[in-house]
């Protein structure tokens, strides 16, 4: 009996050697065929499940990012073509302003030369009534002085000579004579006081 257990120990240490003899890098068969049918297991399952699954939200994401860059074109399209729109109306815009302001300074420079136009012909009509009026009144303060000075002359050449002028023919050549000569020497006078003036 002693001898067999020394024989098992011996036994069991020898089983223990060999089982320890084996690679731990090289796994065994039964491992292996297990390890490479859950793989396919897994596999088919990911594929049959998950897979499509990820297709499909990554195809529904690229159907609406697809959809958002379309829209997005769209609006900036439509965006370009309303700030064209507006640039040309703008532009637009400076042009007829451009020409009122233009038409407005016509008009203005117009106004202004047809307002001096009727002040200068209101200033020459003025001038002229002004000037045919001073006119008649001298006119007529030189009919009034003549009548004046010819009763005066008339009157104090009566007294002078003695004897009465009332004849009207004799009166009126004797107040024209005497007026002219009034009017030689004040013209005389005149050309004398303008020739010293000169000099």
């Amino acid at each position: 009996m002693q001898t067999l257990i020394p024989t098992l120990v011996v036994r069991t240490a020898e089983g223990e050697e060999g089982e320890h003899e084996l690679n731990p890098l090289v796994p065994h068969l039964a491992e292996l065929g297990l390890a490479l049918v859950v793989f396919a297991i897994l596999f088919f399952l990911v594929k049959k499940y998950v897979v499509p699954a990820f297709e499909q939200t990554f195809a529904e994401r690229t159907t609406a990012i697809e959809g958002g860059l379309a829209a997005a074109e769209t609006k900036q399209a439509e965006a370009d073509a309303k700030l064209a729109e507006l640039e040309k109306q703008l532009a637009d815009a400076r042009h007829e302003a451009a020409r009122i302001r233009e038409e407005a300074r016509e008009q203005g420079a117009q106004i202004i030369a047809e307002m001096r136009e009727q002040a200068q012909t209101e200033a020459t009509r003025i001038t002229e009534h002004g000037k045919a009026q001073i006119e008649a009144e001298r006119q007529q303060a030189v009919t009034s002085l003549r009548a004046e000075v010819g009763a005066l002359a008339t009157t104090l050449a009566g007294r002078i000579v003695g004897e009465s002028l009332e004849d009207d023919a004799r009166s009126a050549r004797v107040v024209d004579r005497f007026l002219a000569d009034l009017e030689a020497i004040e013209s005389t006078g005149a050309g004398s006081s303008s020739g010293n003036g000169a000099v």
